[in-house]
């Protein structure tokens, strides 16, 4: 329920002079409060004693001019004397840059789109004997450039590099190719450095705000023991186009960086002083502090005390060891202990909470940070994920204001100065095209993500080349890898099981016979053919039997049974029932039936079978009661075991 209004000490003294005119007076100041409610859209937007209300409405260069320097120097002196900022600053160079440096793989194209193979692999050749000594100093490779330049960029906000092209006096390019880098940190662009509209934080631009030039001092103005006052007469004009700008910026039109620490540097300092407070705490309370305690006035002596010449009480010296029994204390004494209650049980849980809440402000994971790894692997793998996503975007914006401009200016010089010239086939404009290689994004469990990209590429949804870019490896770079690692292990006669081709069920041989429904059908078909001229051959040696004639010679032909089935295991099981012997009335000599079976072994080829009867003319009474046919059906399971057998006679 609402509270009524009620009148305010002003309201109150009119009405105590004019109760009509108090009156009128709290009614319309009602009525106005009213309004004035009515027309916020949000509680927010109106100052409340209970929170902080912030008025100021400011330009976005006007809040870099304000605090960019302060800001400025705190992050500089947490990275000296914090560990937690220090840390966060290394976890996320780390996770942006990486050991070696973003990796570029260079991909001109041809007139027809396809990838100009010996330009990329020339240009590949000269831009790595330049990462070895790119800038003016010559004390650090590619990948470290990249690392100091990212550190210093999350750290004070921006960092500045002056590209260097072709012959500059007193300068000994790193390479043949003439391009080499000047690294310098924001000091030597003043911010207070202002000529006019167009010259503004020592930023020239155009009427459409893009820099032209950028003004710097000529020494750094920090060096030396007492810092440098430099005027406008010490500072250079340097064009835009040869200089590469990385800046954190926030809000559109903003022209200079703020430092990535400028949220969290009072949470931090905050942790570094509280912790403080602990340990102090804990350090007094591990040095143990004893008291005599007096506990029974009435029991107690004073005469008993030890005194000096003086009167006074001379104190005594009990000094505490292991084991140590304490027999002089008088009457109504006792020792007591200082209890602390040190160390906290809750600083773990209040130090978790706060770096929790750093690690939202800042964008880096809460386990890299405070190096606490407990946790599910789905929880692990979940914050992985969702941490990642700020990291590759900060990779890619370092990579497109730093790494591509450099590689840019690279692709020109090596152009310009014939020590890469461009062939005539290269289409125009793509001569600098590149895949940037960023970091990958780390396993948690080796095994799983081995497994998935696996199949991933065997179910074509990912190409080997994706994979090998996704563990931020250069595909190039790997198959010339494997190629002479492979060229080697054959050489040397080893059989790698890395090699595919060592696997036979990969590719199977000429001479294994593949699968075929026709060979099946015509396998088939051979079969029952058989089996009638057996058939065949047992009604003509009866009807032979029968006659009164020289016993002729037979010779069939053994059928052929072509079968391409491989690794397939035919079994014919007849399962006749016992039945009685045929009766036969022989009023003659029995005749001699002399049955010669001729198997050649073959590895494929069906038997050969030669059948010889010798028949003597002799009346034979044959009386056949068999089944002329026999009809058995077998079932199997999956296991290829008999479940059951049905055979049928017929007539």
């Amino acid at each position: 329920m609402a509270k009524p209004p009620a009148p305010n000490i002003v309201d109150r003294l009119v009405g105590f002079f004019s109760p009509v005119a108090g009156l009128q007076r709290f009614g319309a100041r009602h009525a106005l409060e009213k309004i004035s409610a009515s027309t916020r859209a949000h509680e927010a937007s109106s100052p409340a004693r209970s929170r902080k209300f912030y008025t100021d409405r400011l330009s976005p260069n006007q809040i870099v001019l304000q605090g960019a320097g302060a800001l400025m120097a705190q992050a500089r002196h947490m990275e000296r004397n914090n560990d937690i900022a220090r840390g966060i600053l290394r976890t996320m160079t780390n996770n942006i840059v990486g050991p070696n440096g973003i990796g570029i793989e260079p991909q001109p194209r041809r007139l027809d789109g396809s990838i100009h193979e010996e330009y990329a692999a020339a240009l590949r050749a000269a831009h790595r004997e330049w990462r070895a000594a790119p800038e003016v100093t010559g004390l650090h490779t590619d990948a470290a450039m990249q690392r100091l330049c990212a550190r210093t960029w999350l750290r004070d906000g921006e960092v500045f590099a002056q590209e260097l092209t072709g012959p500059v006096p007193g300068l000994t390019h790193g390479s043949a190719v003439p391009y080499s880098l000047e690294m310098f940190e924001a000091d030597l662009v003043p911010l207070t450095y202002d000529q006019g509209e167009r010259i503004r934080q020592g930023i020239e631009r155009n009427a459409w705000g893009k820099p032209t030039a950028y003004y710097s001092y000529k020494g750094n103005p920090l060096e030396g023991t007492v810092p440098t006052m430099l005027g406008t007469s010490d500072l250079k004009r340097i064009p835009a186009a040869s200089v590469i700008h990385v800046a954190l910026r926030d809000r559109i039109g903003q022209m200079r960086g703020i430092s990535e620490f400028a949220s969290i540097i009072s949470r931090l300092e905050d942790i570094k002083d509280y912790e403080d407070s602990e340990r102090i705490a804990a350090k007094v309370a591990a040095a143990l502090t004893a008291f005599v305690k007096k506990t029974n006035p009435e029991g107690y002596d004073p005469s008993s005390t030890a005194t000096d010449e003086n009167g006074n009480v001379i104190p005594r010296d009990l000094r505490l060891t292991p084991g140590m029994i304490i027999d002089g204390l008088a009457v109504g004494e006792e020792i007591g202990l200082i209890d602390s209650n040190r160390p906290n049980p809750n600083v773990v849980t209040f130090r978790q909470g706060q770096l929790r809440a750093v690690a939202a402000g800042v964008g880096a994971s809460y386990s890299s940070i405070a190096r606490d790894y407990n946790g599910t692997y789905s929880a692990q793998r979940q914050e992985l994920v969702e941490q990642w996503i700020n990291y590759a975007s900060l990779t890619d914006a370092f990579t497109g204001l730093f790494v591509q401009p450099c590689w840019n200016g690279f692709v020109d010089a090596a152009t310009y100065s014939g020590r890469v010239p461009v062939p005539k086939d290269v289409k125009p404009g793509t001569e600098n095209d590149a895949l940037f290689i960023a970091q990958a994004m780390p396993w948690i469990d080796p095994m799983k993500e081995a497994e998935a990209l696996v199949v991933l590429t065997k179910a074509g949804f990912a190409s080997e080349v994706e994979a090998i870019r996704r563990r931020g490896g250069n595909p190039r770079d790997v198959l010339e890898q494997i190629t002479q690692w492979r060229k080697e292990a054959k050489r040397a006669d080893l059989i790698l099981s890395s090699d595919a081709a060592n696997d036979k069920g990969v590719n199977p041989s000429p001479e294994t016979p593949k699968p075929d429904a026709e060979a099946a059908k015509e396998a088939q078909a051979n079969a029952k053919a058989n089996q009638q001229a057996i058939l065949g051959m047992a009604t003509g040696v009866m009807a032979l039997a029968q006659r009164e004639q020289t016993a002729p010679n037979i010779t069939l032909p053994a059928p052929v049974i072509n079968m391409n089935l491989p690794e397939q295991r035919h079994e014919i099981h007849n399962h006749l029932p016992e039945q009685n012997a045929p009766v036969v009335n022989v009023t003659a000599q029995a005749p001699n039936v002399s049955v010669e079976n001729i198997v050649t072994p073959q590895a494929s080829a069906a038997p050969v079978i030669h059948i010889t009867n010798d028949v003597q003319p002799a009346p034979v009474t044959v009386n056949n009661t068999h089944p002329s046919k026999a009809v058995q059906t077998v079932e199997r399971d999956a296991n290829d075991e008999i479940i059951s057998t049905t055979t049928v006679y017929e007539k």
